[in-house]
């Protein structure tokens, strides 16, 4: 079964995962090794790799690390067309549909696709929203794009049934790196509520109970990077926390 079966699977069951992304610009050779290392005793979904902005030439070295030290999949999170490792098992193929720049909804992909289709990833075609979250992120700029307004779901929700309608097999919502705070819970729920495909959340979750706020108003996965690289710990603590949900369906 490939990890968008997998991810769908645990969707209806009603199982929750947890992503840790790791921006290459980010980390050195001990930090990646520390967080990789805490991701496997904590037993997380997933490893999601890369940035807005690669300033390093390390994302084969982050990639290569984890699959060297887990077996934990490594999915690619990528800012551009440049991102690409096919030493990663999947690949979250992105289209901005939050925004109307053309090349982010369609031309990097064009310029991608030869690329892909030799590669062995696993490509999971993904609607990405960006919600605004109290400043300017660096994908907002780098894709001179206007993320959606932090207080109007409604918007969110015709955005990501839209998704849905072209062929997306993933909606993802986004504070972006460094968020003030995270995406509501509110748009959370309205947006899960509307449609089928599996709901990836990120941005602004720096503590448990913000975690748990997105899981319990309907994301089926959390992704958090730089709260992560600022407190390790709270990698612990939400894989923790997610752990305590799924074994509570179990029980049941």
């Amino acid at each position: 079964m490939n990890l968008y079966d997998k991810l769908l699977e645990k969707k209806q069951k009603g199982y929750k995962s947890f992503a840790v992304l790791l921006d290459p610009d980010k980390l050195d050779k001990e930090s990646c090794a520390k967080i990789v290392n805490m991701g496997v005793e904590s037993k997380i979904d997933y490893f999601f790799v890369g940035g807005s902005l690669l300033t390093e030439n390390n994302l084969n070295y982050i990639v290569r690390t984890i699959r060297s030290n887990s077996n934990i999949p490594v999915v690619l999170f990528p800012g551009s067309n440049v991102q690409i490792d096919a030493s990663a098992n999947a690949i979250l193929l992105l289209s901005l549909i939050s925004g109307r720049n053309p090349d982010f909804l369609i031309g990097q992909h064009v310029v991608a696709a030869p690329i892909l289709k030799k590669s062995k990833l696993e490509i999971i075609p993904t609607g990405y929203i960006l919600v605004d979250c109290g400043k300017q992120t660096t994908v907002s700029y780098i894709s001179n794009t206007t993320p959606l307004p932090h207080d109007k779901p409604s918007i969110a929700v015709c955005t990501a049934m839209a998704g849905e309608m072209l062929g997306l097999k993933v909606i993802y919502l986004d504070g972006g790196s460094g968020a003030m705070y995270p995406v509501s819970k509110k748009m959370i729920s309205m947006v899960s509520k509307s449609v089928d495909t599996p709901i990836i959340v990120g941005g602004g979750i720096n503590t448990p109970q913000k975690a748990m706020d997105a899981l319990t108003a309907g994301a089926d996965m959390i992704v958090i990077g730089n709260a992560i690289e600022k407190d390790p710990n709270l990698l612990i603590e939400v894989s923790e926390r997610v752990g305590e949900i799924n074994k509570t369906l179990n029980i049941s």
